[in-house]
C-alpha cells in the first residue's frame, strides 16, 4: 500500500468509496475505500507543489454511480491545474504572484473562484478563463467559500472575514471573527451557517450576517482545518493530532487523538458518512460518523457500525440488530416505523416487527432527508422530492420551478397526512404548498406569501384537511399561523408570539410549542386566533426556560413529551399536562359533554379557555357559553344568549361569524339570505356607517332607518354631520322615530315567520 512520504496538502472524494490526495512528493494518489488499494495517478512535475484541490461538482439528480470527471489543484508556483480523473493536466493557468492557496467551484460549476498570497481573489470561467478580479487587498487570503446561492463570495483576511457579493457595487460584510490570523473558512448551502478556524486555537460558527453563534474553548494549537457535512447538521475540526466531530451548533460529538501532524484539509464524502483528512505526517486518515442516536417513545435505534443498527426496547431491555447490505447514510426513527436509507435502497421497519423489513430501491442519488408522517414519508435527494406510504407504494414527487433539493433541510420542508410544504430558496418569503397525494400544488396553487422572509416552516399533524394549518418563524423571529387551503380569498396570516426560536407540532393532536425568549411556551389550542383572540393568552401554558441556556432546539414533540437539546449538547426532557390531549380528543369526536366533565375535574382556566374557543370553532354555543361562564368573560356569556335567541339559523351564523370577528363572511350570509336589514343592522352597531348607507342605497331599503340612527349617534357626541354622503342623502329627511321602529318590527316578524316555515316544511319533509 502507498503511503505518501512528505506531508499531504489536500484530499477529495470523486465518490462515497474513493478518494484522491496530493502531497508534497508531487504525487496523486487514489484511494479505494472498497478494495483498500491505492493507485499513483500521475506525478506531477517537480515545481508543482500542490496547496487545494477542489473536484467539479456533479450535476444534480444524475444516478448515483456517476462520478466528477475533473478537478482544480491549485499550487505553490502561482497556477491552478485542471485535471482529468485519469491525471491527465487538461490546462494549467497562471492566476497569482506567489502561491494559489484555495480554489473553489461554485455549486453549479459555472465558476470557479481562488485566492493568492498576492492577496487577489479571482473569479474564473469553468474553462480557465478569467472573468474578474473580485478584490485586492494587503494581506494572502488563506481560504474562500461560495454562499448558497452562488452570488457571494466568503474570504480570509488576517483576523478578518469578508463577503463580497459579485454583483458590483453591492455592500460588503466584514468583521473581525479571530484573534489572530484566520486559516479555513466554510459556508454551508443547506443551513447557511459560516465556519472559521484560527491561529487563535479556536473555531467558530456565525450566521450569514456575521452575528456570532459559537465560539470553541481554545485547543492547544492552531486550527488548520474545518468543514461542513453536505447535509449542514455536522462539521468536522481538525488541528495538530487532533480530529473533532461537532453539531451545527458547535458543541462537540466526539474527540479523536489520531496522530497525524496537523490536519491540513478535511473533506466529507457525498452522502455525509465519512470525512478524509491529509495530515502533516504524510498519511491519509479515514473516519466514519456512527453511533448516531434515534429515540421515539420507548425504542432507541443506534448506528453502531456503518452498516449495523441496534435497536433497544427501554420497557423489557429487548436488543434486536438490523444489518444492512450497504452503508447506513440516513434514518428516521416515528410514528412506529423505522424508516433508513441506504446507499442504494431505503428500509421500512415497523416497531412492532423488526425482522421483516420492506426494501425498496433508491431512485437517485443520496438521500439527504428523511421525513415522517403518521401515513407517509418524504425521501430527498439531490434529484427531487418522494412521498412513499409505509407499505413501500410510490406516491407523488411535487416540483416548482428553480426547484433544489440539495438545499432543502427540516426546517425548511414540512409534512403532514395531506401536504407537503416547501419554503422557497429563491424568494425566501414565499411557502410552496403541496397536496401529498397527487404532489400539485394546493387549492387554487395560490402560493403563502408573507412580508418578511420565513426561517422555519410546520405543519400540524391531526384533523381534517380543510383545518390543517401552517405555523411559521420569520427572520424578526415572530411566530406566525395560517391556513393551508387558499382559495381565492386572502387567508389571514395571524401573529401567535415574538422572539421565538425553535418550535415543533404534537404529533397526536394540534398542540404547538416553541421556545419564546426566556420563555417555553405551549400554545394548546392555536386555532384560538381565529375564533377569540382576546382569550388567546388564556389557552397558553408558560414556564421559564433560562435552564436550557442559550440557543436550545425543540428535537421532539411526541404524545405529552418535548426533548430540548441544549446549546451544550445535552437532552432535556419536558412532561407538558396531559389533559389538553385528550381535551382535544374529545372535541374532534364531538363529545361535548364529556369534554366539560374534564374541564370541571381539572379545574384550570386554560382548559376552558380553550373549550370556550373550541366549542365557538365548532358552533356549539351550549357549550360555549358554559365554558366562557367558567373563565369569568360575562359579556360573552350574554352575547352568546343573544345568538341564542335570534329567530333564524343565518342570523345565528352570522352573529357567531361576527363573534369571531369575521364580519364579512357575517354580512355575506345575511346578504345571501336575503336579510338586507339584518345586515346593514349589524353594520350600524358596529358603526361602519359608510357600508350601512352604501347597503340601503343599494338595497333601496331602510336609508331613513341608517340616518336617524346615524343622527342620534352624532346628537350623543355633540358633532356635526360631515359626511358628504350623509349630508346629501339627509336633505330635507324628517326621522320619525316612531315609523322606524314599526319597521323594524316587521323585519324582525318577517325573519321569525319566514325561520318557522322553513322549519315546518323541513318537518314536512321528514315525516313524508
Amino acid at each position: 500500500m502507498y503511503i505518501p512520504a512528505e506531508l499531504v496538502s489536500c484530499v477529495g472524494w470523486t465518490t462515497a468509496e474513493e478518494l484522491y490526495s496530493c502531497s508534497d512528493d508531487h504525487q496523486i494518489v487514489k484511494w479505494s475505500l472498497l478494495t483498500s488499494e491505492t493507485t499513483q495517478i500521475v506525478k506531477l512535475p517537480d515545481e508543482i507543489y500542490p496547496i487545494d484541490l477542489h473536484w467539479f461538482p456533479k450535476s444534480l439528480g444524475i444516478k448515483k454511480q456517476t462520478q466528477a470527471e475533473n478537478f482544480v489543484l491549485t499550487s505553490s508556483d502561482g497556477k491552478f491545474h485542471l485535471i482529468s480523473k485519469l491525471g491527465r493536466v487538461e490546462k494549467t493557468v497562471e492566476a497569482h504572484c506567489g502561491a494559489v492557496l484555495a480554489g473553489r467551484w461554485n455549486y453549479e460549476g459555472t465558476a470557479l473562484v481562488t485566492v493568492g498570497e498576492d492577496g487577489q481573489i479571482k473569479i474564473w470561467s469553468k474553462t480557465g478563463m478569467l472573468r474578474s478580479t473580485l478584490a485586492q487587498q494587503g494581506t494572502p487570503v488563506y481560504s474562500v467559500a461560495w454562499g448558497p446561492d452562488s452570488e457571494k463570495v466568503l474570504y480570509t483576511a488576517g483576523k478578518q472575514l469578508i463577503i463580497k457579493p459579485l454583483q458590483p457595487n453591492a455592500k460588503v460584510l466584514q468583521w473581525k471573527a479571530h484573534d489572530g490570523i484566520i486559516l479555513k473558512v466554510d459556508w454551508n448551502s443547506v443551513n447557511d451557517l459560516i465556519l472559521s478556524a484560527g491561529e487563535d486555537c479556536k473555531y467558530k460558527v456565525w450566521d450569514s450576517d456575521g452575528r456570532p453563534l459559537y465560539s470553541s474553548q481554545p485547543h492547544e494549537h492552531p486550527i488548520t482545518s474545518v468543514a461542513w457535512a453536505p447535509d449542514g447538521e455536522l462539521f468536522a475540526v481538525g488541528s495538530f493530532h487532533t480530529l473533532r466531530l461537532c453539531d451545527k451548533t458547535g458543541w462537540s460529538y466526539a474527540l479523536e487523538k489520531p496522530s497525524t501532524g496537523s490536519i491540513f484539509n478535511i473533506a466529507w464524502s457525498v452522502d455525509g458518512t465519512q470525512i478524509a483528512g491529509a495530515c502533516g505526517n504524510g498519511h491519509v486518515v479515514f473516519a466514519h460518523v456512527v453511533e448516531q442516536r434515534w429515540e421515539w417513545k420507548n425504542f432507541q435505534v443506534t448506528l453502531t457500525k456503518r452498516r449495523t443498527m441496534q435497536v433497544r426496547n427501554v420497557l423489557n431491555d429487548a436488543v434486536d440488530l438490523l444489518e444492512f447490505r450497504d452503508r447506513v447514510i440516513k434514518a428516521s426513527l416515528n410514528y412506529a416505523h423505522l424508516v433508513v436509507s441506504t446507499s442504494l435502497q431505503c428500509y421500512v421497519f415497523s416497531t412492532k416487527n423488526w425482522n421483516t423489513p420492506l426494501i425498496f430501491d433508491l431512485k437517485e442519488g443520496t438521500v439527504s432527508l428523511i421525513l415522517q408522517a403518521e401515513r407517509h414519508f418524504l425521501l430527498l435527494d439531490g434529484g427531487g422530492i418522494y412521498l412513499y406510504s409505509y407499505e413501500g407504494r410510490f406516491i407523488s414527487s411535487p416540483k416548482f420551478p428553480g426547484m433544489r433539493t440539495d438545499i432543502l433541510n427540516a426546517q425548511t420542508v414540512s409534512l403532514s397526512n395531506d401536504t407537503i410544504a416547501i419554503k422557497d430558496k429563491a424568494d425566501e418569503k414565499i411557502i410552496f404548498l403541496f397536496e401529498a397525494s397527487t404532489g400539485k400544488p394546493l387549492g387554487d396553487g395560490k402560493l403563502l406569501s408573507h412580508k418578511n422572509e420565513v426561517l422555519e416552516i410546520a405543519l400540524d399533524q391531526k384533523g381534517l384537511t380543510n383545518d390543517r394549518k401552517i405555523a411559521f418563524i420569520d427572520k424578526n423571529r415572530d411566530l406566525y399561523i395560517t391556513s393551508v387551503k387558499r382559495f381565492g380569498k386572502e387567508e389571514q396570516i395571524i401573529k401567535l408570539g415574538t422572539m421565538v426560536h425553535t418550535l415543533a407540532w404534537s404529533d397526536t393532536c394540534n398542540i404547538l410549542c416553541g421556545l419564546q425568549d426566556t420563555r417555553f411556551t405551549v400554545w394548546y389550542y392555536p386555532n384560538t386566533v381565529y375564533v377569540d383572540r382576546d382569550i388567546l393568552p388564556k389557552t397558553l401554558f408558560e414556564r421559564d426556560a433560562s435552564e436550557f441556556s442559550k440557543n436550545p432546539h425543540i428535537v421532539s414533540f411526541v404524545g405529552n413529551q418535548v426533548t430540548i437539546r441544549r446549546a451544550d449538547g445535552s437532552l432535556v426532557h419536558i412532561s407538558i399536562s396531559p389533559y389538553p390531549a385528550i381535551l382535544h380528543e374529545y372535541v374532534s369526536s364531538s363529545k361535548w359533554e364529556d369534554a366539560v366533565r374534564l374541564c370541571r375535574f381539572v379545574k384550570e382556566q386554560t382548559m376552558w379557555a380553550c373549550l370556550a374557543a373550541m366549542a365557538v370553532a365548532n358552533r356549539d354555543m351550549t357549550t360555549a357559553e358554559i365554558a366562557y361562564a367558567a373563565i369569568g368573560e360575562i359579556d360573552k356569556v350574554q352575547y352568546i344568549n343573544f345568538i341564542k335567541d335570534l329567530p333564524s339559523k343565518e342570523s345565528k351564523m352570522a352573529h357567531i361569524l361576527m363573534f369571531s370577528g369575521n364580519m364579512q363572511e357575517a354580512e355575506i350570509i345575511l346578504l345571501q339570505a336575503g336579510l338586507v336589514y339584518q345586515a346593514i343592522q349589524i353594520n350600524i352597531n358596529l358603526y361602519n356607517w359608510e357600508r350601512a348607507l352604501e347597503l340601503a342605497v343599494k338595497y333601496k331599503t331602510h336609508v331613513d332607518t341608517v340616518l336617524a340612527y346615524r343622527q342620534k349617534f352624532l346628537e350623543t357626541f355633540g358633532k356635526q354631520e360631515t359626511n358628504k354622503r350623509y349630508v346629501q342623502y339627509g336633505e330635507g329627511l324628517q326621522i320619525d322615530w316612531e315609523k322606524i321602529k314599526a319597521k323594524i318590527e316587521m323585519e324582525v316578524a318577517k325573519e321569525r315567520e319566514r325561520s318557522s316555515s322553513n322549519q315546518s316544511s323541513q318537518n314536512t319533509g321528514l315525516k313524508h
